[in-house]
């Protein structure tokens, strides 16, 4: 199958997800992990807890509270810190080619 035939096939795909038709679309479904140790992940980067929350974005507070097992991770949190745990440098090259875009000046579109 060309490139061109596999765009097609999923757009294709799309459309009938969009549509509700799941049977003609496939979907991936990851498992998200119901504990995840904070304290561990983050004592394996070498960090305080203070550079941690700073540098992911997560409320300090609740970075301690989930380390004192008062609170626990939801699931987006969690997802973020299974990346975090596996390969850090994706996140931070994700935020740094974020941060460097939001400082490129935006265009304005002319009024017509």
């Amino acid at each position: 199958m060309t490139n061109r035939h596999k765009i097609v096939a999923g757009m294709r795909e799309a459309i009938s997800y969009a549509k509700g038709d799941l049977a003609k679309s496939r979907v991936t479904t990851y498992r998200i992990p119901d504990n995840i140790d904070v304290g561990k992940v983050r004592e394996s980067l070498k960090m305080s807890q203070a550079e941690f929350a700073l540098k992911f974005g997560f409320s300090l507070g609740t970075l301690r509270q989930w380390e004192q097992g008062r609170r626990h991770p939801d699931g987006a949190a969690r997802v973020l810190l299974t990346v975090i745990k596996r390969d850090p440098g994706a996140v931070n090259t994700a935020l740094c080619k974020e941060a460097a875009e939001a400082q490129q000046p935006k265009k304005i579109a002319a009024a017509g």
